[in-house]
């Protein structure tokens, strides 16, 4: 198949068309430049931060009109119902998806910047010829030398990263920089919503203080929401999801205006365009933990007359690591040596691809540099997680515990000894668990124990040993020590 990379035209062949005049020659470089812009693919990577992805309505959410845009786009693309993040915390999970490895072989096993001689997607891109912009969470891509960014706006000229508006304006003036340039692009728009603080919470009001921050344009109720599986219905966690999907909606209307400005630009047909999040929402065992609503991201995949409009992956598990590999290969830029990953291009053509039954995620520490090592293999059914931290005495702390959704939980189970219990399986866990999917999708019930599954847990801590050996996960030792 011919790549976006792949032209018949030269620069010499055009140029022998043309006069040798001073005008001829200014005109035959402008038409080349147009040429060439259109003979080669160009990125657009839409990210957002900590965004559950049932919060998105073509991902399971029922708020009505909670995501227009996302809806939208993925009606002209593809969803992946399988997606995962490989570690579900910010900067590790970027780094994860510019390098194509695992953090513990890219170097940023927490909020460290990646190995100096670890390749990045950007760099590579940058060596093919790409124009690279990023705007916001520009300190989570570090050390930024290795990321060859051509043009930086920082999330303090975006308002935080949360102003639509502004999103708009600096993405046209990217898009008329790359056009000048001469040169397709590669762009990473990441959306600081929604993550905290929210709309409407003490946070906020506090961050003002110190900050300038949009206003939302839609707050919600906590009457209006809908509480997921995973967490109890208890007032303080409804005042928080309500001020989070006001932050879910302010997200939407971002990534409306980033496609907007792509349209006017006239440069739809001609872009791959990316959406997904980092992790899950910012709430009691989501985000910083390897449960299915901590590491699946609401991937979305537009590709004008290569990804069938309107098209659902249901089947194939498709990972972080999977990102830097599918874009340059999308692009027809050679691949990188080292990398974890590889390309789901078969899937967005709606080919087969094996390999693709499970999904590998981790986790090492928080942002504090409190460690907490996880490991956990997925598949269509079930999870089998290893916490090497869970000793019963080492209590978990995170900021999703920081709100006052767990603070909420809390009170609640002095009077509620079924909350009780779970509110300490949240801060002590266990060294093992194992769910069953079909029976219990929340993963609210520890099956380790279970006789009925003996079989499939000894299967899925090969599965988990095998991948183990195969990358040198630091945890291997003390895994192996676990399971005897």
């Amino acid at each position: 198949m011919e790549t976006p990379r792949e032209s018949k035209l030269t620069r010499r062949d055009f140029l022998a068309g043309l006069g040798a005049s001073a005008a001829g020659l200014a005109l035959a470089r402008h038409a080349f430049a147009e040429k060439l812009e259109a003979s080669r693919l160009n990125v657009l990577y839409i990210t957002a931060d900590d965004l559950g992805a049932d919060s998105v309505g073509v991902f399971g959410c029922k708020i009505p009109g909670i995501s227009p845009n996302l809806d939208a786009l993925a009606a002209e693309g593809m969803r992946f119902e399988r997606a995962h993040v490989t570690v579900a915390v910010c900067q590790p999970c970027r780094s994860v998806w510019m390098t194509g490895r695992y953090p513990h072989r890219n170097g940023a096993v927490g909020f460290q910047p990646i190995n100096r001689d670890v390749p990045t997607l950007s760099e590579t891109l940058s060596k093919s010829d790409y124009f690279n912009g990023i705007m916001a969470k520009v300190g989570h891509l570090a050390p930024r030398e290795k990321f060859a960014w051509d043009v930086v706006v920082e999330a303090d000229d975006l308002n935080q990263g949360r102003d639509p508006a502004l999103w708009y304006t600096h993405v046209k003036d990217f898009l008329k920089e790359a056009r000048a340039s001469g040169k397709p692009f590669f762009l990473m728009a990441n959306s600081q919503d929604p993550h905290r603080p929210w709309p409407g919470s003490e946070a906020e009001t506090q961050t003002r203080k110190n900050k300038n921050f949009p206003t939302a344009s839609r707050h919600y109720k906590p009457e209006e929401i809908e509480v997921p599986g995973f967490l109890p219905d208890v007032p303080e966690v409804r005042t928080e999801l309500a001020q989070y999907y006001s932050a879910v909606h302010r997200c939407d209307e971002s990534v409306g205006q980033v496609l907007r400005a792509l349209k006017e630009e006239g440069l739809e047909d001609n872009t791959i365009v990316f959406f997904q999040s980092d992790n899950g929402a910012s709430f009691p065992t989501a985000k910083s933990c390897v449960y299915n609503h901590s590491t699946r991201t609401p991937l979305i995949v537009r590709w004008p007359g290569k990804v069938k409009a309107g098209s659902v992956n249901r089947e194939d598990f498709v990972s972080g690591i999977d990102m830097m590999p599918t874009i340059l290969d999308a692009a027809g830029v050679p691949q990188v040596d080292g990398v974890d990953g590889r390309s789901f291009l078969p899937l967005l053509r709606s080919e087969k691809q094996s390999g693709r039954e499970r999904v590998i995620t981790v986790y090492h520490e928080t942002s504090a540099n409190n460690e907490y090592p996880m490991r956990c293999v997925r598949n269509g059914r079930f999870a089998y997680i290893f916490n090497d931290w869970a000793d019963g005495r080492t209590v978990y702390r995170a900021e999703p515990l920081g709100g006052i959704s767990f603070k909420g939980m809390q009170s609640a189970a002095e009077k509620d000894p079924k909350l009780a219990e779970r509110v300490k399986f949240i801060q002590y866990r266990a060294s093992e668990e194992f769910y069953d999917m079909e029976a219990d999708p929340n993963e609210l019930g520890n099956l380790i124990a279970d006789p009925t599954h003996k079989a499939t847990i000894e299967k899925m801590r090969a599965e988990l040993l095998e991948w183990m050996v195969a990358v040198k996960d630091p945890l291997l030792d003390a895994f192996k020590k676990q399971i005897g």
